[in-house]
């Protein structure tokens, strides 16, 4: 680095040498001198002040990075900590194992400083280790001390993490739950080949302009206080449209396809962050007079449209009339408009003479679809003189998927970019597809499997495709199968949701009623289900495969689809105390309702016919049912609401179709994706899991589940006696790959009926036959399954307890300071806690055990132990322990008289216990109480404890920060504090 021009600070180690080179660096910066009294004031005022935490530092490099500084003096001069204008100003240095101490002393492998500060953390771990343990190793610093009082490293923006063969960067995003390894990202060269080696990224992404360019022009920081720093791929594209614009204008060469150009990143990919970026770039071209945003109507309350709002106040106008689009367009401090299509082409028309007609103009289409494509693209063409025009897509229109003769590439110009599907796939940043063709209705076969469209529309039109019969079975399909393909089988329920779409307004009405009427015959909770949909004029198909577009005006739908969609309106409204209809305002405010519930998981299935199909961004969905003909970019645009990337859990979008759609799948990958695709979009079969397969693009062989479980047990047949260190890593490996190729099959029906069949009972007739009509199996189907040995649900229990066991032991390990350590390396091992989580047993469903245990045995000894194994293999309820046992010890279960009370007599419990702990540390410590209770209480209800800002120091006893006993003091309340925390959080009371 020092090669590349860093300067290298050898001798700073510490936070007041820190502080004595960032003085240095931003006296150099601004042209000053402060005294020591000024500079002390201008930390506690700006640069290091007290309340701040890592968000307030990141709004100071991105928004407030110029500060209004009074000298001693009285005069006041602009204190920059960036110069963004001028980047060549900016200074960089490198220096290497800073140390820092907050819960634990961390030492830093390598931190790049720009004008002194600390922005980008470097963490390096050998060769042939887990470079997630990298990405683990920065995480353990966020919480241990890159956070604490005091401490500069508060204002890093990007992290980079190597094992010398792969490299990867990701932002410091203040946002915890987006705190996982899949938000990591590789360099990459502008065709996407990958840039992995630590050297070869070294010379490409910390080549000093580049990563300046990456820290002050390629990332956002948003208005929910995320800091998003773009992919190679995106920022690649940006600079293709800014280089159209330049190269067009030099040449005079506008208002021409050939002056413009489109970018296809598949759908999934961030195409609108691009977007966002590279028409806020343009406007800082000062040959540009204005940039328009064109985007769906849909789409003007967004996050995207806040961005813009925030950037340029009166950028943004929502209303349905032209005159606030004029007005804006009138402001010459104004330089960004965001407008839809509709109202641009309605402006257009009804002003002839307008002085922007004649300007330099940049129109940026978030979604080039077929919106742009008719009467306003030619109004467009016809009045703006001046005007370089560029669309993004995930799917373009080539000549195969084109009716007419226009093209994404007649329209808009040539491809300028391209980061396709299966780029996505290999680079991690978007999931697989699984694709299920469920025949199971013989019935109807020879109309689900037709191919012909003329022929479909006969059958959909003579109602054969909505016949009671079919319906009803699919419903019923999809009620019994729900909890499975969704990832909730487990006992906490967690998982995902899902999309259901139908191919008309009367199938979505009688899918609702289906299942309405099967939920009522049900024991158990029914699923929340909402439906939506508008008016789409179907020659609006300007493309083999469209989805009808549908829009917010209601007033073509006949009276009775307007009369279900008020009943099914009036249904959410109860179901959400809402007060939603169908008059266009209040439509409009029940999809955004809508679109925000499905995202936070509070609607579990969506029954939609077009919206919600395209442009629609959930990570939470993870499943879409299908019973509508799909075809190539339609198709693609459905599949995809389902494979945004969101944990270690969610490992492909799950497609459930009830028509033969394999060919037109296939077809529309082909089409959307480059060589190899079918192997690279489309999951595995259930046969290759269990029986293991070879990738056919890494060469690698990849073991099925039944020599996993056939070696778990071989070698660990009891999990008591797992007690060598080596005997512990090789299971912590062993189980992980079980936990992994698990969690795929779980979304499988074939693996879900043959761990029904360990329950069956092999004696009853009756049961068998029900079992076999319930999975739709023949006797040979039934025998080559009793024919596999799978471990039982008591055994994976005890494993996972094992696992958890070792988990915390190398975690202790590893704090150790015990120098008498092994010579087994544990880096190179991944803990799949995620994938533990996702099967985690909650606190009531192990309360409803020990009532039911309790029935079956009345020695409080067993019971105790069968609750030890039950709660050890929970990652969440493990502190709670303790707590449990002492329940079980203290309260007659036998008076208990069913599961609600037993639940209620815990809580009791616990709730008494906290107000006595929380007492006793208060005592013990000589805490201020009153103080002591509110940090536990907003700990409680965070569900952990923090020791950023100023709430735990003001627990703490009278004591001079100067006092050698009280960082000791405060680390010691602190750890006590974190584990009562553990201890009672989710029991309800706050202290």
């Amino acid at each position: 680095m020092q090669s590349q021009g860093y300067e290298y600070l050898p001798n700073v180690k510490s936070h007041d040498q820190l502080l004595i080179h960032v003085r240095e660096q931003l006296q150099k910066l601004n042209n000053i001198q402060f005294s020591e009294s000024e500079w002390q004031r201008f930390l506690v005022e700006y640069l290091d002040k007290p309340s701040d935490g890592s968000i307030d530092k990141s709004r100071k490099i991105h928004n407030d990075y110029i500060y209004d500084f009074i000298f001693d003096d009285g005069h006041i001069q602009n204190i920059y900590l960036l110069d963004k204008k001028n980047p060549i100003r900016n200074s960089l240095q490198v220096m290497r194992q800073f140390s820092q101490t907050g819960t634990h002393a961390n030492r830093y492998d390598v931190t790049i400083l720009v004008n002194g500060l600390p922005l980008v953390q470097i963490e390096l771990k050998k060769r042939g280790i887990a470079i997630r343990e990298a990405f683990n190793q920065v995480h353990r610093y966020s919480k241990e001390s890159f956070n604490k009082e005091h401490s500069l490293f508060k204002y890093l923006q990007l992290f980079v993490i190597s094992n010398g063969t792969d490299t990867r960067y990701f932002a410091n995003t203040t946002k915890r739950d987006k705190n996982s390894f899949d938000f990591t990202m590789n360099w990459a060269k502008a065709d996407n080949s990958l840039i992995k080696d630590l050297k070869d990224f070294t010379a490409t992404f910390l080549q000093k302009n580049t990563l300046l360019d990456v820290l002050i022009n390629y990332t956002v920081f948003d208005v929910s206080n995320t800091l998003l720093i773009m992919r190679q791929y995106q920022i690649a594209a940006t600079e293709r449209i800014l280089w159209k614009i330049k190269s067009s204008y030099q040449a005079k060469n506008w208002s021409k396809p050939e002056s413009g150009g489109y970018i296809w990143h598949t759908t999934g990919s961030g195409k609108t962050l691009t977007s966002f970026k590279a028409a806020r770039l343009a406007t800082e071209l000062d040959f540009i007079d204005k940039v328009f945003f064109v985007v769906d109507r849909k789409d003007l309350d967004y996050q995207t449209m806040k961005e813009y709002q925030r950037f340029s106040p009166d950028s943004v106008n929502g209303s349905d009339s032209t005159e606030g689009l004029q007005r804006n367009l009138e402001k010459n401090d104004n330089k960004i408009i965001v407008t839809t299509i509709q109202k641009l082409n309605n402006l257009i028309k009804s002003k002839d003479n307008f002085s922007i007609y004649g300007k330099q103009v940049v129109f940026i289409f978030d979604e080039a679809h077929r919106s742009q494509f008719g009467e306003a693209q030619k109004n467009l063409k016809k009045k703006f003189k001046k005007f370089y025009q560029f669309g993004f897509t995930g799917t373009p229109i080539f000549p195969e998927n084109a009716l007419g003769a226009e093209t994404t590439a007649s329209v808009f110009g040539r491809e300028l970019h391209a980061y396709v599907i299966t780029d996505a796939i290999r680079d991690e940043k978007v999931l697989k597809f699984k694709v299920d063709y469920n025949d199971v209705r013989p019935q109807f076969k020879v109309f689900e499997t037709e191919q012909d469209e003329e022929k479909l529309t006969a059958a959909e039109n003579k109602q054969a495709l909505l016949h009671p019969d079919r319906i009803r079975e699919i419903s019923q399909y999809i009620l019994t199968h729900f909890k499975q393909k969704t990832h909730r089988l487990q006992a906490n329920g967690k998982g995902f949701n899902a999309m259901f779409a139908v191919s008309n307004i009367e199938a979505a009405k009688l899918y609702y009623e289906s299942f309405k009427t099967l939920q009522k015959e049900l024991d158990k909770e029914p699923l929340k289900i909402a439906t939506i949909f508008s008016f789409a004029a179907n020659e609006n198909q300007d493309a083999k495969g469209d989805i009808a577009d549908e829009t917010f005006e209601l007033s073509a739908l006949n009276l009775s689809a307007k009369e279900f969609l008020t009943a099914a309106i009036q249904d959410y409204n109860k179901l959400f105390d809402t007060n939603y209809g169908v008059e266009s305002r209040q439509f409009q405010n029940y999809y955004r309702d809508l679109s925000l519930r499905v995202k936070r998981k509070q609607i579990d299935l969506l029954i939609v016919v077009g919206m919600f199909l395209t442009g629609f961004d959930a990570p939470t969905l993870n499943t879409l049912f299908v019973d509508k003909n799909l075809r190539y970019h339609g198709l693609i645009q459905a599949y995809s609401r389902t494979n945004r990337i969101y944990d270690t859990t969610k490992t492909f979008g799950n497609i459930v179709t009830f028509r033969d759609l394999e060919q037109a799948t296939i077809d529309a990958i082909r089409l959307f994706g480059d060589s190899n695709i079918k192997n690279v979009v489309l999951e595995k079969s259930y046969q290759e899991y269990m029986g293991g397969y070879t990738d056919k693009l890494t060469g690698e062989a990849c073991r099925g589940y039944l020599k996993i479980v056939a070696e778990l047990q071989r070698r660990f047949p009891s999990p008591d006696n797992i007690l060598t260190e080596k005997d512990k890593k090789d299971f912590v490996k062993l189980f992980g790959e079980y936990l992994r190729v698990d969690n795929i099959l779980q979304n499988y029906d074939e693996f879900v009926g043959l761990q029904a069949l360990q329950k069956l009972d092999m004696t009853d007739n009756e049961a068998i036959e029900e079992f076999k009509e319930k999975f739709y199996l023949t006797d040979d189907d039934l025998a080559a399954m009793q024919a596999m040995t799978i471990p039982d649900e008591r055994l994976i229990q005890d494993y996972r307890s094992t696992y958890n066991d070792i988990r915390d032991w190398a975690q202790n390990e590893k704090s150790s300071d015990d120098n008498a350590r092994s010579n087994i390396d544990w880096e190179d091992v991944i803990f799949e806690v995620e994938l533990l989580k996702s099967q985690e047993i909650d606190l009531e469903y192990i309360l409803e055990l020990i009532f039911e245990n309790n029935k079956k045995t009345k020695e409080k000894s067993v019971l105790i132990e069968e609750t030890r194994s039950l709660i050890r293999a929970s990652i969440g309820n493990r502190a709670k322990e303790g707590l449990l046992v002492d329940f079980i010890n203290n309260t007659n279960l036998d008076a208990i008289p069913d599961k609600a009370g037993i639940i209620d007599a815990f809580f009791q419990f616990a709730r008494s216990k906290q107000k006595r702990e929380v007492e006793e540390l208060i005592e013990s410590e000589e805490l201020k109480s009153e103080a002591t209770k509110r940090y536990i209480a907003i700990s409680l209800k965070r569900k952990y404890a923090s020791e950023n800002g100023t709430e735990l120091n003001e627990v703490l006893p009278k004591m001079s920060p100067l006092n050698p006993e009280y960082l000791t003091k405060k680390k010691a309340v602190f750890e006590k504090i974190v584990v009562l925390v553990e201890k009672f959080k989710d029991i309800g009371e706050i202290v």
